[in-house]
């Protein structure tokens, strides 16, 4: 097996994550849900894309797989399925200019071809229970809590918008923490029982 990571992937990585922490950083600081709606959508647009792509290094996936072991059920499936379906979404429909906009149907999603990576997703979990997190914000010393949920039903009759499956600012807060959890992984060896996030419940 050779050395990981190489020089390819060193290079690759130095430019992913310090763009990933810039943002972090930038998006951590609660002024900036005060934004202009079109910058902020860009801004955690850049944060699924950046994600996403990391998620090709291999060692991440082995994180992900100790994941489904030692954390609640849905963590990994989240920090990986759910994360590359919403930055799916918005590079394949790039015509919005908030997130509560973004809204998509069956046949817009299969307007070229079904059975596609977000016709997938939503077929496997549309009607799957929701599940309700808190994050513990170390800086202002208390828990910010969100859920993410699930269409009802996947049919030519839905209409399935992000913002009812994840709203916007605590739902941005969760995934960063999530991300940044499976991220630091490859900088910090972090164990998965180290995660920031905490299941509180699912119906």
């Amino acid at each position: 097996m050779p050395q990981r990571p190489t020089a390819e992937e060193i290079q690759f990585l130095n430019h992913a994550y310090n763009f990933f922490y810039d943002l972090y950083d930038e998006m951590k600081v609660e002024d900036f849900w005060n934004k202009d709606h079109y910058y902020r959508f860009s801004r955690v647009r850049d944060a699924f894309l950046v994600y996403s792509e990391v998620l090709e290094y291999e060692p991440v996936g082995w994180f992900l797989e100790a994941l489904k072991k030692h954390r609640p059920p849905m963590e990994a499936e989240l920090s990986k399925e759910f994360f590359q379906f919403v930055r799916n979404v918005l590079i394949h429909f790039p015509f919005f200019k908030s997130w509560d906009e973004v809204k998509v149907t069956k046949g817009l999603i299969n307007w070229s071809k079904p059975g596609r990576t977000i016709d997938k997703f939503l077929t496997r979990y549309a009607g799957h229970s929701f599940v309700k997190y808190r994050i513990w914000i170390p800086k202002d010393k208390k828990f910010e809590y969100v859920t993410i949920s699930f269409p009802a039903a996947y049919d030519e009759k839905a209409e399935i918008y992000l913002k009812d499956m994840m709203p916007e600012r605590e739902g941005m807060i969760f995934s960063l923490t999530l991300m940044k959890t499976v991220l630091d992984s490859q900088v910090e060896k972090t164990f998965p029982t180290d995660q920031a996030t905490s299941k509180e419940s699912a119906s």
